[in-house]
């Protein structure tokens, strides 16, 4: 018969495939489970507040019209819901085609049982498949693989986060509409069940058998695969295991399966008393815990509790004194296995002929240990018992006090036994290599020694003075040819063969009296002894290795283990080179890692590569755990250190009194140092003794290991830094910014000095990791603050600076801002806000306007630059970006809500604008068109201020960080700074090349070089903000005059000082004249440059109409408005860097020349 496994064999390779999706599908639902958006899980009261209308369970399905209605009722929820969907949209689908796939997945077993049952196959029917060895291993798998999905997913992502991403997605996406969408099949299966998995709850009735029956399975089949697993060894695990005390761990992965599958069909559970004996008797003699797959664990004896057959045939198990017996028994086997193990594990014991001689005895140590373990660490495991449970934490407690438990001790026997598995499992491989060349080796020297000795007897040789003996010389010349046939191949005969021919030589010694010759013994002794090699050689068979692997199987601790973390940290901050034998462990952990990859290997599944990538890293990410520890110990030394160094060690003076020289000396402190740096060290060395391992498909090197952890506790320590430093109270009386960044620098330099002190003896970049992770702390924090202003926030896992290995820890905001550089960015804002204070720009400082006293200056940029850094700055620049970007948006809907949506003030701009017209020409009677304007639209102007001069306020900070980046750029990287300068002022000659001459080159679509360069350019502080574009626009009727009139409203606020320029007249009606100028200049950046042409003409032609005005009324000084406009024009050209023609377009420069000296 075909070989059930083999590639032309259809009906094997289609229930393979099942079998392989089966185990990639609980690998995709494992990783989701962690990415589980926290919105979906309604922790958050704030959550619920603001999403509740917008995520819905399945009573959305009653009547989906209605809740949409509701929804288009209000436009705020529609553009909520609109931003979520393009927020979650992505993930969502993820889960959908998880979950689809789930549905997939039984309904393709459900088709090729059919098939099987329609006799597709030919040849072959269900029955023929639970014959063959390979068939019935397949159909039990996919049956119990079903079972496993079902309780993962109610396990790890519960019923109502599920019916509402459900619903969510059938929202969102176009499934709703396609004909061939099994959307209510999905739902219905996966509904929820009303099971929790937290601690305490209570379980639902009949579940999960309700909930594994929402799709039919044929029945006939469910009964074949229990009659399979009750009464066949299936994956012939009892050779393993040749003890009859082991056999409930050899059919322990069968026992997994039984559990699970006898869901399907709970009548066995509840009434068939006889058969649920024989299960209990046949897999549950012993144990009660078992591990269903890959260390998710199940305590029978509450799982069993609501179904009579089981529960009555599980308390003989149950029974004190079997609990007491097992518990006692397994204490005594640890001890004397333990005893053993080390004894093994002593240096020097495990030669090769030891090994070879006692094959048996070293892997029957090896059974009880495993199994010793296995027992221990399921029977003791907290989450297998429930601690509301009276009977169980009876059962419990009564384990630890008779297996006498230690988890420390637990622990070392495990360490032990995976150091001993781990030397066995090498030399073993080593010796498999080496056994042909060896054999070959023993042979050729056996026959050499028997050539040797038949012309010995052959008395040519002189010297040797043996007598001529033909017969001895043919019988030794026909032993040499025998051991020359020895085939390697049949190892039985061979071996047959060898023990023969060494008592034929055992034999010619006594007969033929040769032991007076002292050379000939030798001789004989050295031939028997190859021939003993020979046996032992052919002894080594890869069967051991199969055994071993077997026996070793951890895959039970997958999650278990991690209550050892704790005591593995301890162990390693005592002795670091205690890592080298944590290796072993994660290496047989490792091995837990062949169960879900057989099939998708056998398969040839594509889906290898993921799901060994996604087990392979959970074990990497659990040794980064537990090895986390060192660099965590080196932190906490490090801070001792830097006490030291900064508070207790005075610095040697060049020059000093030799006196004193004791003083200085201070040989205390300095041992103290000395000792913990040493320390230190001694921590580096441990980790590097772990060598480079393969964990799964990962490489782990150390010293990457050791880099990631330095990096992730330096993270850890300078985000929670940033975090607490950067807390304002907003009351404080005066501002407590200066003194917060101060303190916060002398943080930061005492991370960086450290830092740079310890590289060298941890033998890593401080300075490089140091910047790097700085950097990436602040960006990410940047981007988690910017994500306000964004309508497609950037999710963590889509960030680019967040890390799984290094995580950037996130806070729980303490006020509006969500981060630390919120804060910052937000405290600056508030003690600069126009409307209290002044900004004097010739002296780049801002003062309070009611008592004129300093409230901070440039020098608050250079301290932020040195407590951040030029990250610090950038992010700065960066977040007031996003902030301007809102105000200009926020301006515009303003500007169509109070101008364009009001009669009377369209009106009235429609009636001067007549009255103005043509620009060019001056306005008879001025004054009173101008004011009765600006009296008719008066209530318009307090909100419009109050935006223009927030924009105009952000931008001189935009400025100020600037200068600050550039001058620091200059200084600490001129060549930098030139090259930027030069490269910048190349590409800009080309551009305008270019658009003079369009046949020549210009950066294509494609080509990312004006992007990348801008990045450079704004982090050198070498750009204008004011020249910068934030938003796009669309035509706005009357918007040149609007702004006129709002201008030449607020000139009476105003006045000129020859000292200071243009301030305000009364602090009661703030305005500040720098805020204002850069507020309108940005705004009309973003317009047209007509409209800019038109604003100026406007001013000008005021100017022109008031000083003709003031002339033929004969008034000899300038009025003030005349005078804040022209300082306008003037500030306007100074500030765009154009030339002043620009104004003397519009004012006839004679005024311009002289409007100064009159005042």
């Amino acid at each position: 018969m075909l070989d059930f496994l083999a590639e032309n064999n259809l009906c094997g390779q289609a229930i393979l495939r099942i079998v392989s999706c089966g185990n990639a599908i609980i690998a995709e639902l494992l990783r989701l489970s962690e990415f589980i958006p926290a919105v979906f899980r309604y922790r958050d009261r704030a959550d619920q507040q603001k999403y509740g209308d917008i995520i819905f369970d399945f009573s959305y399905f009653k009547g989906p019209e209605l809740w949409e209605s509701k929804l288009e009722a209000k436009p705020e929820l529609q553009d909520l819901d609109e931003e979520f969907r393009e927020n979650n949209i992505e993930i969502v689908t993820r889960f959908y085609l998880a979950f689809q796939s789930v549905h997939k997945y039984i309904v393709d077993l459900n088709r090729y049982l059919d098939d099987l049952n329609e006799g597709v196959y030919i040849q072959q029917t269900l029955e023929t498949v639970l014959l063959n060895e390979d068939g019935k291993q397949l159909l039990c798998e996919a049956l119990y693989l079903y079972g496993v999905m079902l309780l993962v997913i109610d396990q790890k992502i519960e019923g109502e986060v599920r019916e509402r991403m459900l619903v969510s997605y059938y929202r969102y996406s176009a499934a709703r509409s396609s004909a061939d969408s099994n959307m209510d099949d999905i739902c219905k299966l996966l509904r929820s069940t009303g099971y929790s998995s937290q601690p305490g709850a209570k379980r639902p009735p009949n579940y999960p058998e309700s909930y594994f029956q929402r799709v039919p399975i044929n029945e006939a089949f469910i009964s074949m695969v229990i009659g399979r697993l009750r009464s066949d060894d299936i994956y012939n695990q009892v050779s393993a295991y040749p003890l009859p005390e082991h056999r409930s761990t050899a059919l322990a992965t069968q026992a997994a399966m039984l559990y699970v599958i006898l869901y399907f069909e709970p009548s066995i559970l509840h009434t068939h008393q006889a058969k649920m004996r024989e299960i209990v008797d046949k897999y549950f003699p012993d144990n009660w815990v078992i591990s269903i797959y890959m260390g998710i664990t199940v305590n029978l004896a509450d799982a069993w509790e609501p179904y009579k057959a089981a529960k009555t045939a599980l308390n003989n198990t149950l029974d004190l004194a079997n609990v007491r017996e097992q518990s006692s028994r397994y204490a005594t086997v640890s001890e004397k296995v333990h005893a053993q193990v080390q004894q093994f594990l002593k240096e020097g014991y495990l030669r090769e002929e030891m090994v070879l001689d006692n094959i048996p005895r070293l892997l029957n140590c090896l059974r009880d240990c495993n199994v010793a373990i296995r027992w221990l660490m399921l029977h003791t495991a907290d989450s297998a018992c429930d601690p509301n449970n009276k009977r169980l934490r009876q059962i419990k407690d009564q384990i630890l006090t008779d297996s006498r438990y230690n988890p420390k001790i637990l622990f070392q026997l495990l360490l032990d036994t995976a150091q001993f598995e781990f030397i066995l499992k090498e030399m073993f491989k080593q010796m498999l290599s080496e056994k042909q060349a060896k054999w070959e080796h023993y042979k050729k020297e056996g026959s050499e020694r028997m050539t040797e000795l038949a012309d010995v007897f052959s008395g040519v040789k002189p010297l040797t003075r043996v007598e001529k003996n033909e017969n001895l010389q043919a019988w030794f010349r026909e032993i040499s040819k025998q051991i020359l046939s020895l085939n390697h191949d049949d190892s039985t005969a061979a071996g047959r063969k060898t023990v023969q021919l060494i008592q034929a030589l055992e034999e010619v010694q006594e007969f033929h009296q040769l032991e007076s010759n002292l050379q000939v013994c030798q001789f004989l002794a050295d031939t028997r002894k190859f021939l003993h090699q020979m046996i032992r050689t052919i002894n080594i068979k890869e069967e051991v290795l199969i055994t071993m692997q077997i026996v070793g199987d951890l895959s039970f601790a997958w999650q278990l283990i991690d209550r050892f973390t704790s005591i593995m940290q301890e162990s390693i901050r005592v002795n670091p080179s205690m890592v080298t034998k944590l290796r072993a462990t994660f290496l047989k952990l490792a091995s837990a890692l062949d169960l879900p990859l057989l099939r998708i290997n056998q398969a040839n599944s594509p889906d290898l590569l993921s799901v060994s990538q996604y087990y392979s890293g959970e074990l990497v990410s659990y040794v980064r755990k537990v090895l986390q520890i060192i660099p965590e110990s080196m932190f906490t030394s490090l801070l001792k250190i830097i006490k030291l160094q900064t508070h207790d060690i005075i610095e040697v003076p060049t020059r000093l009194d030799k006196d004193k020289l004791r003083d200085y000396a201070q040989l205390g402190p300095r041992y103290e140092v000395a000792k913990l740096t040493h320390a230190i060290s001694i921590f580096t060395e441990g980790i590097l003794m772990m060598k480079t391992t393969l964990v799964g498909i990962i490489k782990v090197d150390p010293k990457q290991l050791l880099e990631d952890g330095i990096r992730k506790e330096l993270v850890k320590r300078v985000a929670f830094a940033l975090h607490k430093g950067l807390i304002f109270n907003p009351r404080a009386k005066s501002s407590e910014l200066m003194p917060k960044l101060k303190e916060l620098g002398a943080t930061m330099d005492g991370f960086h000095r450290s830092f740079e002190y310890i590289q060298d003896y941890v033998n890593i970049y401080g300075l490089k990791i140091w910047q790097e992770e700085v950097s990436r702390i602040i960006n990410y924090n940047v981007e988690q603050e910017c994500n306000n202003f964004l309508r497609t926030k950037i999710q963590d896992w889509q960030s680019m600076y967040q890390s799984t290995h290094i995580p950037i820890p996130k806070f729980t905001p303490v006020d509006e801002s969500v981060t630390f550089i919120g804060r910052l960015c937000r405290e600056i804002l508030r003690i600069t806000d126009p409307k209290m204070t002044c900004h004097i720009d010739q002296l780049n400082t801002w003062y309070d306007m009611k008592t004129h006293q300093e409230v901070t200056s440039s020098h608050l940029f250079s301290e932020i630059q040195t407590t951040l850094g030029t990250f610090g700055l950038n992010g700065l620049d960066r977040l007031l970006c996003f902030m301007i970007v809102k105000e200009l948006q926020n301006f515009l809907s303003m500007f169509q809500k109070i101008i364009l949506r009001d009669r009377t003030v369209q009106d009235t701009l429609k009636t001067l604008m007549n009255a103005v017209s043509p620009l060019k020409s001056i306005v008879a009677n001025s004054n009173k068109i101008y004011f009765s304007a600006i009296a008719k639209t008066q209530k318009i102007w307090t909100s419009y201020l109050e935006a223009i001069m927030k924009v105009g306020q952000m931008q001189i900070l935009r400025q100020q960080i600037a200068n600050e980046l550039n001058y620091s750029c200059r200084f600490d990287s001129k060549h930098l700074a030139a090259a930027l300068e030069n490269l910048n002022k190349a590409l800009l000659a080309d551009i305008e090349a270019h658009y003079q001459d369009p046949s020549l080159p210009y950066p294509k679509e494609d080509n990312t070089l004006l992007y990348e360069i801008t990045a450079y350019l704004e982090a050198a502080g070498i750009h204008n903000p004011l020249n910068k574009i934030y938003i796009t626009t669309k035509r706005l009727p009357y918007f040149p005059v609007v702004n006129f009139l709002f201008l030449i409203a607020q000139l009476p606020k105003l006045q000129y000082n020859k000292n200071l320029g243009m301030v305000c007249r009364k602090p009661a009606d703030p305005v500040d004249w720098p805020p204002l100028v850069l507020g309108l200049l940005t705004l009309l950046k973003q317009f047209h440059s007509r409209y800019t042409e038109q604003f100026l003409a406007l001013i000008g032609q005021f100017i022109r109409s008031t000083v003709e005005q003031c002339t033929s009324q004969k008034i000899p000084e300038m009025p003030a408005d005349v005078v804040g406009a022209l300082l306008f024009l003037e500030d306007y050209v100074r500030y765009t860097k154009l030339p002043r023609r620009v104004a003397e377009a519009h004012v006839p420069n004679f005024i311009f020349d002289e409007f100064r000296t009159v005042l």
